[in-house]
C-alpha cells in the first residue's frame, strides 16, 4: 500500500509568562483502558492527544476555541496525557489557553520536551515551556528527538530527583536513530520512551518494545496514523467484514485499536482539531482489544490494499 509521508519542521516560540491558576478536579469515565507506568505503577490511559500540527493555530481565536474545545472532550471522555514540545511552535500556548479556560482539569498529565542544541539553554526552555502551560510543573519532560540528549538526560534526572519533575524520557520519530534510542534505554534510568509505531510502521516490535518490557519503561507510540496520511488513504477502501472483531467501527479506532493492542504500549498520542474526532479515539480506549491473531490478519489487510 503506497501512503505518501510528510514531515515539517516548525519554529520555536516564546511567548509571555502565564498565571497559574487552581486545578480542577473531574470524575475519571468508567470502561476506558489504562496501563501502569512501569516505573511507578500508576495508571495512564492508553489514548493520549498529540499537538504536532494540529495545535499550531497562532492567535487565530477561532481556532484557538476549536483547540480549546477538543481538550474539554479530551479530559470529559477520560483522556489525560497531552504532549507537546518547543518545536510545535504556537502548540504551547493554546493548550495554555485551553486549560486555563477549563480550570486546570487535575487529572492532566503534561508531557513536554527539552529541544535545543545549547544544553545551557535547557532550563530556560523548559522555563518557558512552563509559562505557556501555565503548570508549575511538568509530569513527564522528554529529550526531543535525542537532541543534545548526554547533556539534558543528567539535568533532567536531576530536576525528578529534586521533585521539579515526575518522569523523565527520550523521544524519536519516522523510525529514526532507533540504535541511539535502544543505547539509551539499555544505560539510562530513564521511565518512558516515545517513538513511531502504526500498523504499518513496526520497527519498534523487533528491538525497541521488548527492550521497554526488560527495563520498564512506558512507551508513548507517536504518529498513528501518519500525520492523516494513512487515514487520508484509507477512507475510501472497504472496511473488513469483520470489523466488529477488533472493538473497532472505523478506521481511525481499527488503527488505534492496533496499536494498543501491544502489551508493550503504553499509551498512543493521536492529534486532532475536531471534538468528533477525539471522542472516536478515546472510544478505542474501551471494549475489546484484538489477540495476536487478529493483529496479523489486521496488517495483512492493510498491507494488501
Amino acid at each position: 500500500m503506497a501512503i505518501t509521508r510528510r514531515a515539517t519542521v516548525q519554529g520555536l516560540g516564546i511567548g509571555a509568562l502565564l498565571p497559574f491558576a487552581p486545578r480542577l478536579a473531574l470524575g475519571q469515565p468508567a470502561g476506558i483502558l489504562t496501563r501502569p507506568i512501569p516505573s511507578s505503577g500508576e495508571p495512564i490511559p492508553v489514548v493520549g492527544l498529540g499537538t504536532w500540527i494540529t495545535f499550531n493555530v497562532g492567535d487565530d481565536p477561532v481556532l484557538m476555541e476549536e483547540c480549546a474545545a477538543v481538550m474539554a472532550a479530551f479530559f470529559e471522555g477520560g483522556g489525560r496525557m497531552i504532549d507537546s514540545s518547543p518545536m510545535y511552535s504556537s502548540s504551547q500556548p493554546t493548550i495554555g489557553y485551553g486549560l486555563r479556560k477549563l480550570g486546570y482539569p487535575e487529572r492532566l498529565f503534561s508531557a513536554e520536551k527539552v529541544w535545543i542544541s545549547d544544553p545551557g539553554q535547557g532550563g530556560a526552555q523548559i522555563a518557558a515551556s512552563r509559562a505557556h502551560w501555565g503548570v508549575d510543573k511538568f509530569d513527564l519532560m522528554q529529550v526531543h528527538n535525542l537532541v543534545s540528549w548526554e547533556e539534558h538526560l543528567p539535568v533532567l534526572l536531576e530536576m525528578k530527583a529534586a521533585g521539579q519533575l515526575r518522569y523523565v524520557g527520550i523521544t524519536t520519530s519516522e523510525g529514526r536513530r532507533h540504535r541511539e534510542i535502544e543505547k539509551v534505554m539499555a544505560s539510562q534510568p530513564i521511565d518512558f520512551v516515545q517513538a513511531t509505531y502504526n500498523i504499518l510502521d513496526r520497527e519498534i516490535e523487533s528491538r525497541i518494545l521488548p527492550l521497554a518490557r526488560e527495563k520498564r519503561i512506558a512507551v508513548i507510540a507517536n504518529r498513528p496514523f501518519r500525520e492523516g496520511d494513512l487515514i487520508r488513504e484509507l477512507e475510501d477502501e472497504p472496511l473488513p467484514g469483520w470489523l466488529t472483531e477488533t472493538g473497532a467501527r472505523n478506521w481511525a479506532q481499527f488503527l488505534l485499536k492496533f496499536i494498543i493492542s501491544h502489551p508493550a504500549v503504553t499509551c498512543v498520542i493521536p492529534a486532532t482539531t475536531r471534538v468528533d474526532h477525539v471522542r472516536e479515539n478515546l472510544e478505542a480506549a474501551g471494549g475489546t482489544l484484538p489477540g495476536e491473531k487478529l493483529r496479523r490478519r489486521m496488517i495483512d489487510y492493510v498491507e494488501a490494499l
